[in-house]
């Protein structure tokens, strides 16, 4: 047999202490208070400790002691990949690691994908308080992360008394997107929106499912619409809702497709997001549609591809959503009581929406 392998003992605190002839206290501060030490001091700490092996404090025992994570968790109701994929999520993404660079925390995601039930990974998520990214009233996760003892803020949805929150007023700005459409003469119009709730649904809405909807953002928007073109004579109950439970280009196009075959006669889809819409445009160019000619399409969010297509949509900060709800969460031992920080969104009218063809004008569809 041959020898066994002899590794080095890694080297404590209690040790590294011994050797430079200094306090445990002092080892400490070289790593979480160096303002503590001279610079020289500092570095003889940092130097030796790395000679002999000692990779600093532990963090689980120093947030054992502390009862502080260092940590902030980020919840959506998507699976993890989604953080990463969707434009919008993306910068909301951005805007809370700037925040938690900013105060020095770590960000930590808990993703729940739809239908899960399980809630384990808010359990044991060891973070200092939660940023809710979009989830539905009745989401499993969102009533485990407000039963933990822990600040919380609210992005977008739901609304939750006593709760911080940050998002746009979406019913205003959909409102100014219904307004340019009406102003343009547009009375057949059509819908696409995102998931309703948590059981998926790929087809029309009726009109209890608008109101019933789980995820307040949708049936706020779907609601602003309602008012704004029932006030210019149209019957919402006859105007056409196609929902999509994923939220991809893809089946913005699948759902512009079922849109359009039972309703040609529609001359203005209005897409509760830029992915949704960018779907309904390559639609429309797989169908001959001159955009905005045969069809206006808008969308909502002013994602950088949308920018790009030219699309006449509502543009929202989410760069500094993110962010503000990051310093929301991260001041909350500063404030007493819950505080709402509604940010500011703009109607860009781009190349996508004009006035509706007229049964004079030759329509190039299929």
């Amino acid at each position: 047999m041959g020898r066994p392998i002899r590794t080095r003992r890694q080297a404590t605190l209690a040790s590294l202490a011994a050797e430079l002839g200094v306090s445990r206290t002092t080892v400490s501060n070289a790593y979480n208070r160096p303002d503590q030490l001279s610079p020289e001091l500092r570095r003889r700490v940092l130097e030796t400790a790395r000679r002999l092996g000692y990779p600093g404090p532990d963090p689980v025992a120093r947030s054992l002691r502390t009862r502080k994570a260092g940590a902030v968790g980020l919840l959506l109701t998507e699976n993890l990949s989604y953080a990463f994929r969707d434009p919008a999520a993306i910068g909301v993404l951005e805007g809370l690691a700037l925040a938690c660079e900013d105060a020095g925390v770590g960000l930590h995601l808990v993703p729940a994908s739809p239908g899960r039930e399980d809630v384990a990974a808010v359990h044991r998520a060891g973070v200092d308080g939660f940023v809710v990214y979009s989830v539905p009233d009745d989401d499993p996760h969102l009533g485990a992360v407000l039963e933990r003892p822990v600040p919380t803020v609210i992005v977008d949805q739901p609304r939750v008394d006593g709760v911080d929150r940050v998002g746009p007023d979406d019913a205003a700005a959909v409102t100014a997107m219904a307004g340019h459409l009406i102003s343009l003469g547009h009375r057949q119009i059509g819908v696409l929106c995102m998931r309703l709730a948590r059981e998926r649904n790929d087809d029309f809405v009726s009109i209890q499912r608008q109101s019933a909807a789980h995820f307040h953002v949708q049936r706020i928007r779907l609601e602003a619409l309602a008012a704004a073109f029932s006030a210019a004579g149209v019957d919402w109950a006859t105007v056409p809702v196609v929902e999509r439970f994923d939220h991809t280009v893809d089946d913005g196009a699948s759902a512009a497709r079922q849109l359009l075959d039972a309703y040609p006669q529609v001359t203005a889809v209005i897409c509760t997001s830029d992915i949704l819409a960018l779907g309904a445009l390559a639609e429309a160019e797989r169908r001959g549609l001159r955009v905005p000619q045969d069809l206006t399409v808008t969308g909502f969010d002013g994602i950088t591809e949308a920018e790009r297509s030219g699309l006449t949509t509502v543009h929202q900060p989410v760069l500094e959503k993110g962010k503000a709800a990051g310093k929301l969460l991260l001041s909350a031992a500063d404030r007493v009581g819950p505080k709402v920080i509604t940010l500011q969104t703009e109607l860009r009218v781009g190349r996508t929406s004009a006035p509706p063809r007229t049964a004079e004008e030759r329509w190039f569809g299929p």
